[in-house]
């Protein structure tokens, strides 16, 4: 049962390849320069036997029609011509079945003479033979092939044979024939000899095409192969060049591979995105799970009647507060960047960078008098930007220098102008930079990754882990790019490019 059903599998794969090998493209192109080369084979060998046939012909025409006249024009009567000496030469041309001629090779050519009333007659004094019996019997209407002067296919004793008529002078009918089997033949023979060259020939073509087909589709099989690898996962496959590409193949090939590099890089963002929704939301979950714990914990302790003491009730008040703003805080910024991901129609107008930075400045010496602060924001720097999202990139900047540095550690914040190419107001920078601990590699390729923290040394809280990840996503909203400089010991610079605004015309 079992070999049954492996031979019914082989079977049936072969049927199937069988069958796609009969319809696939190098197969048709075959099947097509096949069939265009026999057409053009059977044109040109029906072409060329006509050609011959009317050559051959023309020429026996032209014998008969000769020979014809030239016996018309003598003017001779049947008498006459039985009674010239000349007989004997004309019985040995046309009269070879006699005792004499027997033993000659019979002559293609028949004389026979007819009367009025169509009945083959003596000629010459020699008795019709049954050829000659045969051919005047062959024609119909001896005098109208007289009068046309044409040349007629006619049957006599099986052989195909040409015909011409003509008058003496007492209105005698006399009909030469030639036969004409040679012709045939050759014309027989000639169709073979051609019959056998288109065969080889198609033959050769067919090999031909294969053979080049397989050459020039190699690339299209190619294509089949990638998909075919692709479609099982691999992503980097692509289609290699050919050695002697042709121009369409090789459009095609260029096309399909851009759209697999684009496929990949979609496929790769798709998974990135999953893989960071995953990541946020478990660390959106831990973030708002602790302060949640929290005061449910102090809740719990309140119901039990843990909390006895004015004082003890209190101090778990404040910290179910502050646990709530710290909740409330999370909360907003989740929803920033929920905003900013939707990218939305920003408020733009000038706005002065530098009385920003010098706010958010006086803000970090009120927080922190004791840190070396340097300010280097001298007169007016104009961007293009929304005013309150700039003020938070400005402070989430020093926020974080605050959380994760030493409360003695300098910091400098520069904003700086750079002149355009011509075709633009050019760039305003703002730098952070302070002199903590600095990251390693590691953690600063992730600084803009959304609930990353390090775990700094400052003196304030560690924060949520979304300060730089809004700093990011308001400079993309504006235009502008973010970069990180920083090494373990050597601190931790941050620097800002936005579009600066283009000046007031003046009046």
């Amino acid at each position: 049962m079992r070999r049954w059903i492996r031979a019914a599998a082989g079977a049936r794969a072969w049927h199937q390849q069988h069958h796609r090998s009969i319809h696939s493209l190098r197969a048709k192109l075959t099947v097509v320069n096949v069939a265009l080369l026999a057409l053009g084979i059977v044109a040109a060998t029906a072409v060329s036997l006509m050609g011959m046939r009317h050559y051959l012909l023309d020429r026996v025409d032209s014998e008969l029609m000769g020979s014809a006249n030239a016996l018309a024009r003598t003017g001779f009567t049947q008498k006459e011509i039985d009674s010239l000496s000349a007989i004997g030469a004309l019985r040995d041309q046309f009269a070879p079945d006699d005792k004499e001629a027997s033993r000659l090779t019979r002559s293609p050519t028949i004389l026979v003479a007819l009367d009025a009333g169509h009945r083959p007659i003596a000629f010459a004094r020699i008795v019709p033979t049954d050829r000659q019996r045969d051919l005047a019997a062959a024609v119909d209407d001896p005098g109208a092939l007289a009068d046309s002067a044409e040349a007629r296919d006619v049957n006599v004793d099986g052989e195909p044979y040409r015909v011409v008529g003509t008058r003496l002078g007492d209105g005698t009918f006399v009909l030469l024939a030639t036969e004409t089997g040679a012709v045939h033949n050759g014309m027989a023979k000639a169709l073979k000899l051609d019959l056998a060259f288109g065969t080889v020939l198609l033959a050769l073509l067919a090999l031909l095409t294969m053979l080049g087909t397989k050459h020039r589709l190699r690339p299209l099989e190619d294509m089949v192969e990638t998909a075919s690898a692709i479609a099982e996962g691999d992503l980097t496959r692509r289609v290699p060049a050919g050695r002697d590409p042709v121009t369409e193949i090789e459009q095609l090939r260029v096309a399909l591979n851009s759209m697999l590099h684009q496929v990949e890089s979609a496929f790769e963002t798709r998974e990135r995105s999953a893989a960071q929704l995953r990541r946020f939301v478990a660390d959106a979950s831990h973030e708002l799970r602790t302060p949640l714990s929290a005061i449910r914990g102090y809740l719990q302790l309140y119901d039990k009647g843990m909390l006895r003491e004015p004082v003890e009730r209190t101090r778990a008040l404040a910290r179910m507060s502050a646990e709530a703003d710290r909740m409330g805080r999370l909360v907003e910024e989740l929803l920033t960047l929920a905003r900013l991901d939707q990218q939305p129609q920003l408020r733009l107008c000038a706005i002065d960078l530098s009385h920003l930075v010098r706010d958010a400045a006086d803000d970090l010496r009120a927080q922190q008098p004791q840190r070396p602060l340097t300010v280097r924001a001298d007169g007016a720097l104009l961007v293009q930007g929304d005013e309150s999202e700039l003020r938070q990139v400005v402070g989430n900047l020093l926020a974080n220098v605050r959380a994760h540095t030493p409360a003695d550690a300098p910091v400098r914040v520069e904003l700086a102008c750079e002149d355009g190419d011509g075709r633009g107001p050019g760039a305003v920078r703002l730098r952070v930079a302070d002199e903590g601990p600095g990251m390693a590699c590691e953690d600063a390729d992730r600084i803009f990754d959304r609930f990353f923290r390090a775990g700094g040394k400052g003196s304030g809280p560690a924060g949520s882990g979304l300060g730089m990840a809004i700093v990011a996503a308001v400079v993309a909203s504006h235009g502008g790019e973010v970069t990180v400089r920083t090494a373990p010991g050597e601190g931790l610079a941050v620097t800002v490019a936005l579009p600066a605004a283009a000046p007031a015309p003046t009046a």
